[in-house]
C-alpha cells in the first residue's frame, strides 16, 4: 500500500455486513458508481472504475490525462475542519478520488465499499482522518450498520455521496436475464435508496441538523450508449431519487444534488480510447477526462452552505459523442 507522508492510519470497524460472491458484475459500495456509463459490460467501480481492476494507469497514459485520484490546490475551498462525509464505492475510480479530495480539504471521511483491502488502499494514500467501513449497499442491514458507526464514532453527519454502482453485461437486449436486470437494480436503485435513506435519518435527527446528499448520476440519464438498459433505466430513476430527496428534505435543512458524469479516465473506461460501440453501430475512440476534475466539482458541491444547492451538475469529457448527434 503507498502511503503518504503525515497520512493518519485510518480506523477499520468489524465487517458487519454481507460480503458479495458475484465479482463479475455484482455490486456494493466498493464498486462505486459509474462515471458515465462505463463501457458496456463493465464492472462499475466508482464511475467507471471496477474496483481494483486492471488497467487505470494504462486509460489515464492512453488518454494523456494524469489521473492521481487528488485535486491539486483545494486549499482555497471553505474550512471543512470537522466535517463529516460517507463515500460508497470509495476502493477505486471516482469515489476514491472524491473521498482522498474531501480528506484532504479538511473533511473526516468514512469509507464504504465491498473490499476491504482496497478501502484500505483508499486510506493509505489519503491526507486526512478516514474511517474504514466494508459494506453491501444492497443490504439493508449492512447499510443500517454502516451510518451506525458513523454516528456512533463521530457523532453526526454532514455528506453523502452516493457513488456505488454497476453497469452490467454488455449482452444483447433479448439476452439479458432477470437475474442480471436486477444486479443492476439492486446496486444502483435499491443501494442508492437505502444509503440516502441511512443519510436522511441521520441528518434529519443530528444537532445541529441537516446535511447534504449529492447522488452520483451519469450523462446516461439523459442520452443511453447501445446494450445499457438497465444502467439507463436504473440512473433515470436516480435522477427521481435526487429530485424527491430534495423535496422532502426542504423542511429538515437536508440539500441533495446530482452530478452526472461522461468519460472520467478510471478503469471502467479504460477500453474508451481504444473504441466502444456507438448508436449507429460503428466502434469509436472517445476521449476521457481525469477523475479529479468530478472530485474537484463534488468538493465544490459539497463546501456550499446549506442555504445554496447546486441541483444538477454535468461533468463530461470536451469532446465525447454527447451533444448534438454524436
Amino acid at each position: 500500500m503507498r502511503t503518504r507522508p503525515g497520512a493518519r492510519t485510518a480506523r477499520a470497524y468489524p465487517a458487519r455486513m454481507t460480503q458479495e460472491t458475484h465479482d463479475t458484475h455484482g455490486a456494493t459500495a466498493n464498486q462505486g458508481a459509474a462515471a458515465d456509463e462505463g463501457t458496456p459490460g463493465a464492472v462499475e467501480g466508482t464511475p467507471e472504475t471496477g474496483e481494483g481492476t486492471p488497467g487505470a494507469d494504462e486509460t489515464a497514459e492512453a488518454s494523456g490525462v494524469p489521473d492521481t485520484g487528488r485535486v491539486p490546490g483545494t486549499g482555497g475551498e471553505p474550512s471543512a475542519v470537522g466535517r463529516t462525509a460517507v463515500v460508497t464505492g470509495a476502493g477505486s475510480g471516482i469515489g476514491r478520488a472524491v473521498a482522498l479530495t474531501l480528506a484532504d480539504a479538511g473533511w473526516r471521511v468514512a469509507l464504504a465499499g465491498r473490499r476491504p483491502a482496497a478501502l484500505a488502499e483508499t486510506a493509505g494514500l489519503a491526507g486526512g482522518t478516514t474511517l474504514c467501513l466494508p459494506t453491501d449497499v444492497t443490504d439493508p442491514a449492512a447499510v443500517t450498520a454502516l451510518f451506525d458507526a458513523v454516528r456512533d464514532h463521530w457523532g453526526r453527519l454532514d455528506l453523502l455521496f452516493n457513488n456505488a454502482g454497476t453497469f452490467g453485461p454488455a449482452v444483447p437486449l433479448e439476452d439479458l436475464s432477470f437475474d442480471e436486470w436486477r444486479t443492476v437494480v439492486d446496486v444502483n436503485l435499491h443501494g442508492a435508496f437505502l444509503c440516502a435513506q441511512g443519510a436522511f435519518r441521520l441528518m434529519k435527527d443530528q444537532e445541529p441538523r441537516g446535511g447534504r446528499i449529492i447522488n452520483n448520476g451519469s450523462v446516461s440519464a439523459h442520452a443511453p450508449r447501445p446494450g445499457s438498459i438497465a444502467y439507463t433505466a436504473t440512473k433515470h430513476a436516480m435522477t427521481g431519487l435526487t429530485k424527491s430527496l430534495s423535496l422532502d428534505g426542504r423542511r429538515h435543512d437536508i440539500a441533495c444534488g446530482q452530478i452526472d458524469i461522461g468519460n472520467a479516465a478510471t478503469e471502467m473506461t479504460a477500453a474508451m480510447p481504444h473504441g466502444v460501440p456507438q448508436a449507429d453501430g460503428t466502434l469509436a475512440a472517445e476521449p476521457v477526462m481525469s477523475a479529479t476534475d468530478v472530485a474537484r466539482t463534488v468538493l465544490h458541491m459539497a463546501s456550499l452552505p446549506l442555504e445554496a444547492n447546486v441541483q444538477f451538475a454535468t461533468v463530461l469529457a470536451t469532446k465525447m459523442p454527447y451533444i448534438g448527434r454524436g
